[in-house]
């Protein structure tokens, strides 16, 4: 299964959780069927991205990266690559990337969509991000790369200023997603 066909295939599957993003998500399945290129960050006026919330072993915290061009605090997160066969590859391997993180393990999702303005494609462009979480291994160090200007772990309820509305959902959602996981009795 191609890139493509999978984000077809995830997105068509994909229950969304609030009025908005069913619109969006029908909004991203209307662009991948009129855009051959849709994953790819050359295809104007928009492409597919994932991100990743990086969840501490217990949930208690997210990573997030202070990020150059935006200047917010942010998820990890990025563009599909040529060679990545599913969204939530993009997802893991740019929470990796970004993170320095080895051992990380994706959630079942995805657990949002969203849609922001970037900088991409002067004057303008637009990512369709899908959206996912991962959980870190216990002591997980993050390594700051150089897609950022810092890496910072933080509670999931108290997420520094500047960021937006979409991470502080996206932290939630993974936090209760990470929760609501069956735990081995003992």
């Amino acid at each position: 299964m191609s890139l493509h066909d999978d984000a077809v295939a995830v997105l068509t599957a994909w229950t969304a959780p609030t009025p908005e993003e069913e619109e969006l998500r029908l909004e991203f399945l209307e662009h991948l069927r009129t855009h051959d290129d849709a994953m790819l960050r050359e295809c104007v006026p928009g492409h597919l991205t994932a991100t990743t919330a990086v969840l501490s072993h217990d949930g208690s915290q997210v990573l997030l990266t202070l990020h150059p061009k935006a200047k917010r605090w942010l998820p990890m997160g990025g563009h599909c690559e040529v060679s990545d066969t599913s969204l939530a590859a993009v997802a893991l391997r740019e929470a990796w990337e970004e993170s320095g993180i080895s051992g990380l393990e994706l959630l079942p999702g995805p657990l949002a969509v969203d849609k922001h303005e970037v900088w991409c494609h002067p004057p303008q462009c637009w990512h369709l991000d899908v959206e996912y979480a991962a959980v870190a291994p216990p002591g997980a160090t993050a390594k700051i790369s150089d897609e950022s200007l810092d890496l910072r772990w933080v509670p999931v309820d108290q997420i520094p200023e500047p960021t937006d509305e979409a991470t502080r959902r996206l932290a939630k959602r993974g936090q209760a997603a990470l929760g609501s996981r069956t735990r081995p009795l003992g």
